[in-house]
């Protein structure tokens, strides 16, 4: 199934802050398609346009960030920074939040996975994208409930399941 940016209710501001990435063009392509998943699988049939700004930057920003956040001093390869607080139900916030990457870790991930890299970049924005949709993997729970979404939006896009 071909999703486009159309069947997402987003505006995608992107960033190429630092590290080794895609081209832009490229970038911008696998985060559209990333959003319609989610929004195709999730049935997020809500209200309103919001607006989701995507950074792609390095270990040492994103190690940065972490510290400064979330008290874990070290790089990991994305995170989620809400614009507002995380809800399921109700209109779409005017601005969803930030998503940022880390080439290096997310680099590294994918060659120990043996999966393109394009592949885990998209699974990363979805995994992001649905944070800022208010899913979390917190208990067992909420992780089966996330990982399902996560694998049914990679299946739409015939990416194989990244937990199996």
């Amino acid at each position: 199934m071909n999703q486009t940016l159309s069947d997402a209710p987003l505006d995608i501001d992107l960033f190429v802050e630092a590290g080794a990435w895609p081209n832009e063009a490229e970038l911008t392509a696998l985060v559209e398609r990333a959003a319609a998943a989610v929004f195709a699988e999730t049935g997020t049939g809500r209200a309103g346009r919001s607006e989701l700004s995507v950074v792609f930057s390095d270990d040492a920003a994103i190690r940065k960030l972490n510290a400064d956040w979330r008290d874990k001093d070290k790089p990991t390869n994305v995170l989620s920074f809400p614009a507002f607080p995380e809800s399921r139900e109700g209109p779409l916030p005017p601005m969803l939040g930030d998503i940022v990457l880390a080439s290096e870790t997310v680099a590294r991930e994918a060659e120990l996975e043996a999966k393109p890299l394009e592949n885990h970049i998209t699974h990363l924005v979805m995994h992001g994208l649905l944070h800022l949709l208010g899913y979390d993997h917190e208990t067992d729970v909420e992780a089966e409930e996330m990982e399902a979404v996560e694998r049914a939006a990679l299946a739409r896009l015939a990416i194989p399941d990244p937990y199996a």
